[in-house]
């Protein structure tokens, strides 16, 4: 299993998009978006940096691997 980078806030959120996930709505510093297959909502907070664990429970939200997430970082 491959180690996490130390991704932003943006970064997670267009690699979501390259997966299939589209931004639903946002609540103050919070993004929200939905797959419509995987039938699944991520929040992502939008930071400059995101902690590990964060970044951790956004893929664990997203129902993905850390290998597949990471097929999707430039």
């Amino acid at each position: 299993m491959a180690t996490l980078p130390v991704l932003s806030s943006h970064k997670v959120i267009k690699a979501l998009n390259r997966a299939g996930f589209i931004v639903k709505r946002q609540s103050g510093s919070h993004i929200h978006l939905w797959h419509d297959e995987r039938r699944t909502l991520v929040t992502v907070p939008y930071h400059e940096e995101l902690a590990p664990d964060t970044l951790i429970s956004i893929i664990k939200q997203s129902k993905m691997d850390k290998d597949e997430f990471l097929t999707y970082i430039e």
